[in-house]
């Protein structure tokens, strides 16, 4: 009702500059009578628009007089002389009862978090197999970390199956050792939830006995001292954080932690993780490391980190070793288990010329910088080339992801999307935990309509869509980790839930350093792992 009170100039002040630029450009009069009002409702909760003080005040303005009186009395403020000027100054901080009463006036209260339910192992009859390639490699695995300095580094492709496997070997762990604790670190909320949602699978098909698992990431409460047989999930920096501030904690965990498994293992040898690594891995004999990764390697051009990262794992790595194929990225390729990919590139020039600070940081920084990345999000006619870009792959795939160099583009390309009348959504770091909830819900599920995550700093580990078939890649790097990430998020196999094949775009910036296909990346470190 708010909507039809309010003229399209005021309802335009709901929606970023830039995106009202980019829109105008595509569609001139898109964001006009019925369309913008269908856009602003579809782009954003009411929660969203009430959290933001602009269009707050867009929306307290279209109030009829009395109720904008009637809110004022339910937030307990004066209204003489003006109640909009009364409510337009009203300090409401978030969490507030205020802002709850504001939020139950405009019928937004319903729009909260979700509480996580549960913390204990449920019991299933799954069975939980594996490939025969995912048997070797648990195999190897298991008889590799019996020997000192019992550490190496499980290094399979994107989409083989690292997590599966992995889990299996826990499973066999935990049912040789007991009681006996195994602590699973990961620096990112997707991956730790994947790696606990998983536990709980294998462990109902595998599992001898009931376990306990301890979720510690994110704002969760639970406390990691209170297991003594089971799994921990724990967030690095959050582990870390709390080791800091409990003298005791972390030697107490490492006396009863007999494996710790590091996903995502080139994050290994950061100084703020690889003392409190080392602790896990050398307080009790027994103790065993298992690194996991896709690329093992910290760089794609500083072989000194490279040959840090194999020498804290005794340059002992585990890998798939395929008869008949010198790499396991075809062999997974042409038995089904990933996507056969096509890979092309969108050619782009920005508008604008790299500096020589500009190029002095991309010989000297371990990626692209942030304001380089920040001047590409905001061209105009880069971004006009990947949202075609974007709906041409909407046209041809049910799910597309794409990649984007800012948290603010990718809420653009999102807006701008949606209001072409496309499913789009942004998921950022910023995002509240129970709209990407909500979100991914959608996106994996089997709704036909085809429809689009726009994402920036999240998704590229720990996020498991099988049905995404594509991916568009508009953030350039010179991080081969993280390109790899990117493009394995759409190569899922049929034989993995996924699609025979999939399509990679990558946007290129000819003054920007850029990279081939998945199967180069998979043998790029190599040589380190091999040298004595």
């Amino acid at each position: 009702m708010l909507l039809e009170r309010t003229d399209d100039e005021t309802l335009r002040r709901l929606i970023s500059p830039s995106a009202r630029e980019l829109l105008a450009a595509i569609e001139p009069g898109i964001l006009s009578g019925d369309r913008l009002r269908q856009f602003i409702r579809e782009s954003r909760t009411s929660r969203d628009y009430l959290a933001d003080p602009v269009a707050r005040e867009v929306l307290i303005g279209a109030l009829p007089h009395q109720k904008a009186v009637e809110l004022c009395s339910s937030l307990g403020i004066a209204n003489y002389p003006d109640p909009y000027l009364a409510l337009r100054q009203a300090t409401i901080r978030a969490g507030s009862r205020a802002e709850e009463l504001l939020l139950t006036f405009f019928g937004a209260s319903g729009e909260r978090a979700e509480r996580h339910a549960g913390n204990h192992v449920a019991q299933a009859a799954a069975q939980y197999p594996l490939f025969p390639h995912q048997r070797t490699a648990a195999r190897k695995v298991r008889s590799g970390l019996e020997n000192p300095p019992r550490r190496l580094v499980l290094h399979m492709p994107t989409g083989g199956g690292k997590t599966r496997t992995t889990m299996n070997v826990i499973a066999e762990h935990l049912r040789e050792h007991e009681p006996t604790v195994v602590l699973w670190l990961a620096y990112s909320g997707e991956l730790l939830e994947q790696a606990a949602s998983e536990f709980v699978k294998a462990w109902s098909s595998l599992g001898n006995r009931e376990v306990d698992i301890c979720r510690f990431w994110g704002n969760t409460l639970d406390d990691p001292l209170r297991i003594r047989d089971g799994i921990v999930v724990a967030g690095l920096g959050k582990l870390h954080a709390w080791s800091r501030r409990h003298q005791n904690g972390l030697p107490t965990i490492a006396d009863r932690t007999t494996l710790t498994v590091m996903d995502e293992a080139h994050q290994a040898i950061a100084a703020t993780y690889a003392d409190m690594l080392d602790v896990l891995a050398t307080k009790r004999r027994d103790a065993k490391l298992l690194g996991l990764t896709a690329t093992p390697g910290r760089t794609w051009s500083d072989i000194i980190e490279d040959v840090r990262l194999a020498d804290f794992f005794g340059k002992k790595k585990v890998g798939l070793e395929i008869e008949g194929f010198d790499n396991p990225v075809t062999y997974l390729i042409e038995s089904g288990y990933l996507a056969r990919p096509t890979f092309r590139t969108l050619n782009v020039r920005p508008g604008f010329e790299l500096s020589e600070e500009d190029l002095d940081s991309l010989v000297t920084d371990a990626d692209i910088s942030p304001e380089i990345l920040s001047r590409l999000a905001g061209d105009q006619a880069r971004n006009l080339k990947i949202i075609a870009e974007a709906e041409l792959l909407l046209r041809n795939h049910r799910r597309v992801i794409l990649f984007t160099a800012t948290v603010g583009q990718a809420e653009l390309m999102a807006a701008v999307l949606k209001a072409r009348g496309y499913q789009a959504e942004a998921v950022t770091g910023a995002t509240r935990e129970y709209e990407r909830r909500s979100i991914l819900q959608r996106y994996v599920s089997a709704a036909p309509a085809a429809m689009a995550i726009c994402n920036f700093g999240v998704l590229t580990t720990g996020f498991d869509a099988p049905g995404t078939s594509a991916a568009l890649i508009a953030r350039p790097t010179r991080s081969l980790v993280l390109f790899s990430q990117m493009v394995g998020r759409a190569i899922r196999g049929p034989l993995a839930g996924g699609n025979d094949k999939a399509e990679v775009v990558t946007v290129i910036d000819p003054q920007l350093p850029g990279f081939g296909d998945v199967a180069e990346a998979f043998g790029n470190w190599e040589d380190v792992w091999q040298r004595q």
